[in-house]
Parts: C-alpha cells; sequence; structure tokens
C-alpha cells in the first residue's frame, strides 16, 4: 500500500510499474542518483505477472551489461517447428520475469515504488491519486501500456502462458520459440515453451489475429492437450500470465503522437515503441530508457520531446516489417498463415538474428521477398501501400 508519510513532491514520477517505467527508474537510480523517481503502480506488486524475452544480438554490450541483474534464464540457442520442417538456431536467448523485475526496481526504489497506487488524473507536472494526494513532479512518464487509437492499424498477438512443474523431466533444453505444428485456429496459431529447470516449463499458447478478444479458457485447454500430446503429465499449474500485444500494420505516426494529451510524456508500448512484427518491447524500452536517462536536464517537456522523435524515426525504420505484417495479416487465409513463418525460417541465420532486431539491411530485404511467394501475389500487391490498412496517407 502507499505509505501515508511519502513525500508528495519527486523529481520524477512514474506512472505505471511495467517494464518501460521499471528500466527507467533502473538508469535514472543509476545514472542520476540524486533525482527522486517515485513510481505509481495500481497493482500489488512491480511489473505485473510476465516473462520478457530477448535475444542477444537485439542489444548492444552496453545494454545487455545493466539488463544482467535481470536476467534469470539464458539458453544457448532455440528451435522452431513447422509442419514442412524443424530448425535448431545458435542465437543465444534471454528471460526476464516480473519477480525479478520487481525485486531489482524494488530494491532500487525502496519507500519510492508506491504499489497499490490508483491514479485518477495524469498531467505533465502532477499526478492526481485516487485517495485524492497529488504529487509534484518536473517530470511525470506515463508507461501504463498501448493506448486505443484511430491512427494505428494493427493486428494482435495473444497469448496465455502457464507455469507448469511436471511429474517427469521433460528433455528440453532450449526454448522452443514457435511450434507451428499444431492445429491452425484464430489466426496464426503456434506454442512457445521455455524450459525453467528440468521439470518446469513455460507454455503459451499464442494467436497472431485479427482481434482483440482471448478466450483464455479455450487457451488453457490447448496449453494441457499440448503438454499431454508432448508425453509431459502437468504435476502443478505454478502461474498464469496472458497477453494482447499490437502487431503494427500501418498508421500515421505524426497524427498518433497529437493525440496524446497534456504534452505528457509517454513510453513502451505507449509510445509505438515495439518490434512490428514480434511485438517485443524490452530492446527498445533498454535504449530509450537510456537515451532518457542521458538527457541533460529531465523534465516532461525535454522527455516527451525524446521519447516522441524516437518513436517517430523508429516508426519510419521499420516501414519494411509492417509491410510483411499487412502481407502476413491480409494477403493470406488465417489458418495458412504460418506458411509465411515456416518460409522465413529457412533463411540465414544472421538475416533472421537482423529481423528479430529490426536491422534488416536493404539485401535481406530482398531476399525475404525473392523466391516462390507463400502469399496470393495479387492480394501482396493489395498490400502495399499503408493506405490498404489505414484510412489516409502512408505514415
Amino acid at each position: 500500500m502507499v505509505s501515508a508519510s511519502a513525500s508528495q513532491r519527486a523529481d520524477v514520477v512514474l506512472v505505471g510499474g511495467g517494464l518501460a517505467n521499471s528500466l527507467i527508474a533502473l538508469r535514472l537510480k543509476s545514472l542520476r542518483p540524486t533525482l527522486r523517481v517515485v513510481m505509481l503502480e495500481q497493482g500489488p506488486t512491480i511489473g505485473g505477472e510476465h516473462t520478457w524475452c530477448h535475444f542477444a544480438t537485439d542489444v548492444d554490450a552496453a545494454v545487455a551489461g545493466w539488463l544482467r541483474p535481470l536476467i534469470v534464464h539464458r539458453w544457448s540457442g532455440y528451435e522452431v517447428r513447422f509442419p514442412g520442417h524443424r530448425r535448431e538456431l545458435a542465437t543465444d536467448y534471454l528471460a526476464i520475469t516480473s519477480q525479478r523485475l520487481h525485486q531489482v526496481v524494488g530494491a532500487a526504489l525502496g519507500s519510492d515504488a508506491w504499489l497499490g497506487a490508483s491514479v485518477t488524473d495524469v498531467n505533465p507536472h502532477q499526478v492526481t491519486l485516487a485517495d485524492g494526494r497529488i504529487l509534484v513532479a518536473g517530470a511525470v512518464i506515463d508507461g501504463r501500456g498501448p493506448r486505443k487509437s484511430r491512427s494505428l492499424a494493427l493486428g494482435y498477438q495473444k497469448f496465455v502462458g502457464q507455469g507448469v512443474r511436471l511429474t517427469a523431466p521433460h528433455g528440453l533444453t532450449r526454448p522452443i520459440i514457435m511450434d507451428a505444428t499444431v492445429s491452425q485456429e484464430d489466426g496464426y496459431r503456434f506454442v512457445y515453451v521455455l524450459p525453467l529447470d528440468p521439470t518446469r516449463l513455460l507454455i503459451e499458447d499464442t494467436r497472431y489475429s485479427d482481434g482483440p478478444a482471448l478466450d483464455r479458457v479455450g487457451l488453457r485447454r490447448a496449453i494441457g492437450a499440448y503438454a499431454k500430446a508432448q508425453g509431459w503429465t502437468i504435476a502443478q499449474v505454478e502461474r498464469e500470465e496472458d497477453g494482447i500485444l499490437p502487431i503494427a500494420l500501418g498508421g500515421d505516426i505524426d497524427a498518433y503522437w497529437k493525440e496524446a494529451r497534456s504534452q505528457v510524456a509517454e513510453v513502451g508500448l505507449r509510445a509505438a515503441l515495439f518490434q512490428p512484427t514480434t511485438g517485443y518491447s524490452l530492446p527498445d524500452a533498454a535504449r530509450m530508457a537510456e537515451a532518457i536517462a542521458g538527457l541533460p536536464k529531465i523534465t516532461s517537456a525535454t522527455v516527451r520531446a525524446c521519447v516522441e522523435a524516437r518513436s517517430k524515426t523508429t516508426w519510419r525504420r521499420r516501414r519494411f516489417l509492417r509491410l510483411l505484417n499487412r502481407m502476413l495479416f491480409r494477403a493470406c487465409a488465417p489458418d495458412q498463415r504460418y506458411r509465411v513463418l515456416e518460409r522465413f525460417y529457412r533463411l540465414s541465420p544472421g538475416l533472421i538474428q537482423r529481423f528479430y532486431a529490426a536491422r534488416l539491411t536493404r539485401w535481406d530485404r530482398v531476399r525475404i521477398l525473392i523466391g516462390k511467394p507463400p502469399v496470393p501475389i495479387s492480394a501482396a500487391i493489395k498490400c502495399i501501400s499503408e493506405s490498404s490498412v489505414f484510412g489516409g496517407q502512408d505514415a
């Protein structure tokens, strides 16, 4: 609960205790230790109930260094499974859990991590809490997840994940990032499996769907069926997480930022900072935290300008990834979407690394598009322009 004795003034107020604000808190406490940073999280823990993963090649060595205390698991490689082929790749894969995030960020902020703190109003220099208190700060940063907007056209990556303990060892030594040998339902469906220890797994049933509705009961049932099909017997479901992540198809990023009221600095998914195809947000969040902590002066105006500029630049640089998304969502029949990923995972390991890191070269883009396409040519042509999914000019 919020401490009644907490001061109502701070240098920086972080609204929301998700990943983006948590990383900002850590960088500020490390690089700007004299600043008072207060985090307001309405839930009982920082980070909620989530697992955030990334590839080692997604971030540079400097960022990897300060992320290291958050890393709970690191695997040497991963595998993918499709009806037409299976493949193992050597890129290291890393995971951060919300439990570790809560522990590390909580230790850094101490009593300035306000849990159970419901917010009713957010302005550039003050935040009003449900209990009537007003917290005043030079910088207010809003990281409460994606906001609805008519300016962005989205598909959705939806999932339910269960942390399970098995009755016997599972035998996996590396994650299964995509197992698309399962039946295709509600768009592109795959199962994602992280081996946590010899008898514990995180199993997620994931759908790349046109709509955001999440059938938690159905996905729980599907997880149980998948485990049974693998010959695993679940002794206990230890925890559960779920998510609905944006997959960017197109939009007008300038209009999106004009919608943000009161010039509040927005970060994370709220700033449209995520890998457009995978929905992964950790690398962008880490780089943004680094940039904010390095600002000469930290105010709502300077943070807003920094984030907005990076968001717009990043959005424009990733235009090609949104084209691929439109082909996946609009040129493919939903139950045939897996063919696009099946073909993609036959490409070179270096290209796949650069794809996840959103650093494709010009030749990479050519290589992805040449050859026999997994989608009808006529349907693909209709998807070339962003205006095919967004009513207006190309962003």
